[in-house]
């Protein structure tokens, strides 16, 4: 049996298990430093890539789920909270808030622009829960980073913060409890979890506070270089 394995194949199961790796390892390195330039720190970094993200599956401990927390139940629905996708980004928002002292009428003008934005591009769906169709998935960041840069403009260090804040707590927003009515009252024969901040609606949220503060961080970067320019 072991004779009919070349070291060929055993060289490419080597990189299957060594690329995955490596992959996360680069990433981490890239998301951490880019986060660390832009105000962020290691600790922070690492709790709005790697935390919330595996939070957002399923981690059972004991025959226990600790990625939801059950909530109520409506008819034929469990109403649930999920860690990653929405306990995580508003507690951390909050800490964002307080310790990066952001004005709460640019909180504010951000969340209900963002809020709109993830209202109009999702829709819940039986089974599924809420949803949103690529490439109007990425609106939602797009906007975010924009905004926090227009409303950062003399202050860059505080942008990346508020474009996290308004992308992560606008789409939760617009995209869950704004379509929570609609999708509790979608007629089911069976038990079915409802999940806020779950299913796509954690991927939204995790893609757009990642890829609203790497944006703002691109824009950051380019501001930086033309003021050292002139």
């Amino acid at each position: 049996m072991l004779a009919d394995i070349s070291f060929a194949q055993i060289g490419f199961w080597i990189v299957y298990i060594i690329l995955p790796i490596l992959v996360l390892y680069f990433i981490y390195l890239f998301f951490t430093q880019a986060f660390k330039y832009m105000g962020f720190s290691s600790v922070e970094a690492f709790v709005i890539v790697f935390v919330s993200f595996l939070f957002g599956f399923d981690i059972k401990i004991l025959g226990i789920n600790v990625s939801n927390i059950y909530l109520i139940s409506y008819g034929n629905w469990n109403l649930l909270i999920n860690i990653g996708g929405a306990i995580i980004p508003i507690l951390l928002s909050i800490y964002l808030i307080i310790s990066r002292k952001i004005s709460i009428k640019k909180i504010a003008i951000g969340i209900i622009i963002v809020t709109i934005i993830a209202f109009l591009v999702t829709h819940p769906v039986e089974n599924k829960g809420i949803v949103a169709v690529i490439p109007y998935a990425f609106l939602p960041a797009v906007f975010a980073s924009i905004i926090s840069v227009i409303l950062s403009w003399k202050n860059f260090i505080k942008a990346a913060p508020l474009a996290y804040i308004s992308g992560t707590i606008g789409v939760l927003i617009g995209a869950d409890f704004l379509h929570l009515w609609e999708l509790l009252n979608i007629p089911i024969t069976d038990k079915i979890n409802a999940v806020i901040g779950g299913a796509d609606v954690f991927d939204m949220i995790f893609i757009t506070g990642i890829i609203a503060v790497v944006l703002d961080g691109l824009i950051m970067f380019r501001q930086r270089k033309n003021d050292r320019i002139t």
